[in-house]
């Protein structure tokens, strides 16, 4: 763990020497500044961010076995009980959560319709490990992985369109991040604009998704309220309830709206 904060300036310099390399997958100075700013939050070396994030579809990804490395780190341990091609098992114990078993298998997959996407059909056991452990670790442990996903689940995430619409004689059809690379966002805002810009891609998805969005975003915009430190607000990961019961007073997350 890093205890001495390191100046902004110096991050920048080290954020566009990371991006000029192209050796770790961030495009953009603004990328890499700003997963060394999250690292530096989290008592991290802000270059740490290079060797541990990855940016998939436009979304910060937090490695898996740096996610695993952060919570044996933490005191957390895992067991594994089955590690093959066809199933991967492991048993995750952390002295504040417990212990639970998590299994992965290629039914399972199949179900969530994952199995046919070509990593699943070329890494199997890879990505049935990455989803073992990022769900074991969020259920024993989730200090350690915050309204982050690995990249495996990131690329597994759906891009869905919405209906067709007309401006000026063009018809637009522009896909939009679906509901659970939302729901990290929301959890990331850290301030009310950063919030309020994520409405039109909350507009943008199905009733049912919209929906059970709703609470998260409410709770996420009471916080931001009324904690006003922003670090207060980087470490608080406010229960999913709503911040008032009339949901329609605060935002209005119809597609009419958006129109």
């Amino acid at each position: 763990m890093s205890t001495q904060l390191v100046p902004v300036g110096d991050i920048e310099r080290m954020a566009l020497a990371v991006a000029k390399s192209n050796l770790f997958g961030l495009k953009t100075p603004e990328q890499a500044m700003a997963l060394m700013l999250i690292a530096q939050a989290e008592g991290l070396h802000p270059a740490s961010a290079a060797r541990d994030y990855h940016i998939i579809q436009g979304q910060p990804a937090l490695r898996s076995d740096a996610m695993l490395a952060r919570f044996q780190a933490a005191g957390g341990s895992v067991k594994w009980k089955d590690y093959t091609d066809d199933k991967v098992c492991g048993i995750f114990s952390h002295p504040s959560g417990g212990s639970i078993e998590i299994t992965w298998d290629m039914a399972r997959a199949k179900q969530a319709g994952l199995g046919g996407k070509d990593n699943w059909r070329k890494f199997p056991r890879q990505m049935l490990a990455a989803r073992c452990i990022s769900e074991g670790v969020k259920r024993v442990y989730p200090g350690v992985a915050v309204g982050t996903y690995t990249p495996e689940e990131v690329q597994d995430f759906e891009v869905q369109r919405p209906p067709e619409r007309e401006v000026s004689g063009e018809r637009i059809d522009k896909p939009v991040i679906g509901r659970f690379q939302l729901e990290g966002d929301i959890d990331r805002a850290t301030t009310l604009q950063q919030l309020e810009d994520l409405v039109p891609l909350i507009q943008a998805l199905p009733s049912e998704d919209r929906n059970a969005l709703r609470a998260r975003f409410a709770a996420r915009k009471h916080l931001l309220t009324t904690i006003p430190d922003p670090t207060a607000r980087r470490a608080s990961k406010p229960a999913v309830e709503p911040a008032t019961d009339n949901w329609d007073d605060q935002i209005d997350f119809s597609k009419e709206a958006a129109a």
